[in-house]
């Protein structure tokens, strides 16, 4: 999908803003070398690298590095696939906040951050996890079966996996799970009742693809009115995020 960096840094900075906590996780030390995997637009990676690290960002989104290098001209960007990448030097760290869920391929993901990293390094990572936005996915599938996009609806966009599953495919290629939490995190979406639609316009673009315009805007209107009930809190819209988070050690 071609992302809009503008306005995922105008409306939807919460996805770097609560990766700073997962910072926490990674304790960056001087001189360590770093990869930030699904960077975005870089904002993380810049605060990797004001720590001390020596790190790299990477996205499959040419218009989300395009945006990284013109805010931080320093750092080292690229654009790479996580589900297929390579690199001769090893890497102490593989860090990664809110991109996972969008490589299907979770094994190649997997695969290649274990062979990136050296002997001992870590892959610390945060997406999203079982369940997240369920109700988000079931409004948006139900409103476009009714108005015939079948095809839309089926749209297969994210891997939301749970504990077990991701740790056993962490295992599987390498890794010992030192640490792993699947949690509800509750999370505010921009200007109200229209937060739902700018959503799924940033986020779930595919489910909309191919759909006229004044169609799109009704289509939206209807997921909206579904999700009033669950999502609007006295006027702020919320939600429902569930997040998976981990450690990870290459043995």
């Amino acid at each position: 999908m071609k992302w809009n960096a503008d306005l995922y840094d105008q409306k939807h900075a919460f996805v770097f803003k609560y990766g700073e906590d997962v910072l926490e996780f990674l304790d960056v030390k001087q001189g360590e070398r770093i990869l930030d995997l699904g960077c975005g637009t870089g904002h993380l990676t810049k605060q990797i690298q004001d720590k001390g690290a020596i790190v790299k960002g990477t996205d499959y989104s040419p218009e989300m590095i395009a945006q990284a290098k013109q805010l931080y001209p320093d750092v080292d960007f690229a654009v790479e696939n996580a589900a297929d990448f390579h690199t001769v030097e090893k890497y102490d760290a593989v860090f990664s906040n809110a991109a996972l869920h969008w490589v299907l391929d979770a094994n190649g993901a997997i695969h290649s951050v274990a062979n990136s990293l050296k002997k001992g390094g870590r892959f610390v990572a945060e997406m999203g996890g079982k369940d997240n936005v369920e109700r988000l996915i079931e409004a948006t599938k139900l409103v476009l079966h009714n108005h015939g996009y079948n095809e839309q609806a089926d749209s297969k966009i994210w891997y939301f996996p749970s504990v077990g599953e991701y740790a056993t495919k962490l295992e599987e290629h390498g890794f010992r799970v030192t640490y792993m939490i699947h949690y509800d995190r509750r999370t505010e979406l921009q200007d109200g009742e229209q937060g739902v639609a700018k959503w799924i316009t940033m986020f779930g673009a595919q489910f909309l693809e191919g759909i006229p315009e004044d169609e799109k805007d009704q289509i939206l209107a209807e997921i909206t009115k579904k999700l009033e009930p669950f999502y609007n809190d006295n006027g702020q819209w919320y939600a429902d995020y569930k997040r998976l988070r981990f450690i990870a050690i290459k043995k």
